[in-house]
C-alpha cells in the first residue's frame, strides 16, 4: 500500500515537472489559414502577421525553430496578432480583396523543392524567403521585412505593428528613437 503511494507521488511530481518545463521553455503560435484570419477579423479585429516561407527554406525553418518557438514571441502574437503561414511556392488558391491568387506553376512533382512563385507572393512584393508581411486590422499591407530575424529583431516589429503607432513614424530618426526607448520583454 505504502509502495503505491510512493509510485503516484512519483507519477504526480515527474508529470507536473515536465508540464512545467515544456510549458516554460516553448509554447505554440496559433497558426490559422488567412481565410479563417479573414472571418475572426470580423468578430474581433487585430493586425495579422503573415510568415512567408517555401519548403526548401533553411533560413524559414531556422526562424520557425528559433524565433517563433521564443514563448515571449508565441505569446505576443497569439495576444495581438492573427498568425498566418503561407507558402510561397505552395499550390493553395487566396482570395484577398476580391482578387484570386493561385500558382499556375506549381508542379507537385517539386513539393519539397524550388518551385513556381505563387501570385499572391508576387502580389505581396516577396522576392526572398522567410518574408515576415504584416496588414493592419482592414487588411491593408503595412510592410513586409524581408530575412531571418532573431526572437530580438522581430519583437521591435511585433511591438510597432500590433496598432497603428507606426503610423506616427515618419521618419529613419523616428523609428531610430522607436528602437531606442524600446523595451524588450526578453531575456539575453
Amino acid at each position: 500500500m505504502q509502495n503505491n503511494f510512493y509510485k503516484v507521488k512519483f507519477f504526480l511530481i515527474k508529470f507536473i515537472f515536465i508540464f512545467f518545463i515544456s510549458n516554460s521553455y516553448s509554447q505554440e503560435i496559433n497558426w490559422i489559414s488567412l481565410d479563417e484570419a479573414f472571418k475572426a477579423q470580423k468578430e474581433n479585429p487585430k493586425n495579422i502577421i503573415l510568415d512567408v516561407y517555401t519548403n526548401w527554406c533553411g533560413p524559414c525553418k531556422l526562424m520557425e525553430k528559433n524565433t517563433f518557438k521564443n514563448k515571449v514571441i508565441a505569446q505576443f502574437i497569439n495576444q495581438h496578432y492573427y498568425a498566418v503561414k503561407f507558402n510561397a511556392e505552395g499550390n493553395e488558391t487566396i482570395s484577398f480583396k476580391g482578387r484570386k491568387f493561385e500558382n499556375e506553376g506549381y508542379d507537385k512533382s517539386r513539393s519539397q523543392s524550388r518551385n513556381s512563385t505563387h501570385m499572391f507572393a508576387r502580389f505581396l512584393g516577396v522576392n526572398a524567403y522567410p518574408t515576415t508581411v504584416f496588414f493592419d486590422d482592414k487588411m491593408n499591407l503595412i510592410t513586409p521585412i524581408r530575412g531571418y530575424l532573431v526572437p530580438q529583431q522581430l519583437e521591435i516589429y511585433l511591438e510597432l505593428f500590433k496598432n497603428d503607432q507606426y503610423k506616427s513614424v515618419k521618419s529613419q530618426s523616428e523609428f531610430d528613437d522607436f528602437i531606442k526607448n524600446f523595451k524588450s520583454k526578453l531575456k539575453v
